[in-house]
């Protein structure tokens, strides 16, 4: 990427969500260790040395994306969120994590997790639906889902653990889904959340065990809760939230449509409870069209799976939402200007 392209991404991504970086922190402590050079790499997504040796200071959500994707490869790591989670200290979540450990129950945790879970990220929304199984689901704000599979599958992971921690029960979740396609190592995550994981489903959600949100914590301390709460909210006041553009959240509402040949206008505008009209003024506001938005994030996912080796064409160009494999070649050199398998080689 050349100079002026490289301050043009970063000016773009000024206005984004930002995270507290202590997941980019310790990707970095894992190259260190592996004697990986760090800065060329945190070069080319946006980041610096000093950004990621300050705890105190917040980085873009999208930088901490893009560190977590190419340390995986630098690492050959695929699984590099997955193996941080399993061994971090939950201690370092900080201010989230001991607000839910001195609650009273898990479903109070998850509660706090749900309301001030942006202190830590601000662009993943946690979603907590309250029942006797009740559920958590992540949800992206201000930046594309499709880009991430690293800092998802931390957080995924990360939230069983500390459940598991907090209640001290060893339980497996009724059921683990997670958007995004994973060619390999998904045993491993079995064998951490149980059998009922599913890759490529159209949400990233936990679902806990029946009348776990009964389950009283270890921990749990009503007047230290108290005072957390308090400080949670003074924190949560002082952020300075950043409204994510339109149209991330429909590229986020394509894509678990694509597989299924859904992705359409009308389709996506009534999930987002809108009229299609709606939806077209509300993307020209933004300067772009439901066409080229489509296109441009089929492209996007195109170039991550033909990446992957274990992915065959005719799989890509069906999670891609295309009835032929010629039909995916015509896209794709249209989009690259290479086939896919010249684009798979020269990758």
């Amino acid at each position: 990427m050349q100079r002026s392209s490289t301050r043009g991404l970063i000016k773009q991504l000024s206005g984004l969500p930002t995270v507290q970086g202590g997941l980019s922190r310790l990707a970095a402590d894992r190259m260190r260790r592996a004697g990986v050079k760090l800065e060329p790499l945190l070069s080319r997504v946006g980041l610096t040395i000093d950004e990621i040796d300050d705890p105190e200071r917040r980085i873009n959500a999208p930088n901490q994306i893009a560190f977590l994707e190419a340390a995986a490869k630098a690492l050959n790591d695929d699984l590099l969120g997955f193996g941080l989670a399993e061994e971090f200290d939950l201690r370092d979540l900080g201010l989230l994590y001991y607000v839910m450990a001195s609650s009273d129950t898990l479903g109070d945790a998850l509660k706090r997790a749900s309301r001030y879970s942006r202190i830590t990220n601000e662009a993943v929304v946690l979603q907590y639906q309250e029942a006797r199984e009740p559920k958590l689901r992540l949800v992206y704000s201000g930046i594309p889902r499709h880009a991430d599979l690293q800092q998802i599958e931390f957080c995924i992971v990360a939230v069983v653990r500390v459940s598991r921690a907090l209640s001290g029960r060893k339980f497996v979740p009724k059921h683990v889904s997670i958007s995004h396609i994973r060619p390999r190592g998904s045993a491993k995550f079995a064998r951490a959340l149980g059998k009922g994981v599913e890759f490529g489903s159209e949400v990233d959600e936990i679902d806990f065990p029946a009348g776990s949100a009964e389950w009283t914590l270890v921990n749990a301390d009503a007047r230290l809760n108290k005072i957390l709460l308090k400080t949670c909210e003074e924190s949560l006041i002082s952020r300075t939230r950043n409204a994510g553009r339109f149209r991330t959240t429909v590229e986020n509402t394509i894509s678990p449509l694509l597989p299924h040949g859904q992705a359409k206008a009308s389709v996506v505008a009534r999930k987002l409870g809108m009229s299609e009209r709606t939806l077209v003024r509300r993307l020209a506001e933004d300067g772009v069209t439901f066409t080229e938005i489509l296109q441009q994030l089929k492209a996007s996912l195109a170039v991550r799976y033909l990446d992957e080796d274990g992915m065959s064409i005719s799989r890509i160009a069906w999670l891609l939402g295309f009835e032929e494999v010629s039909s995916f070649s015509h896209a794709c050199r249209r989009w690259t200007g290479k086939s896919p398998r010249e684009l798979r080689l020269s990758g």
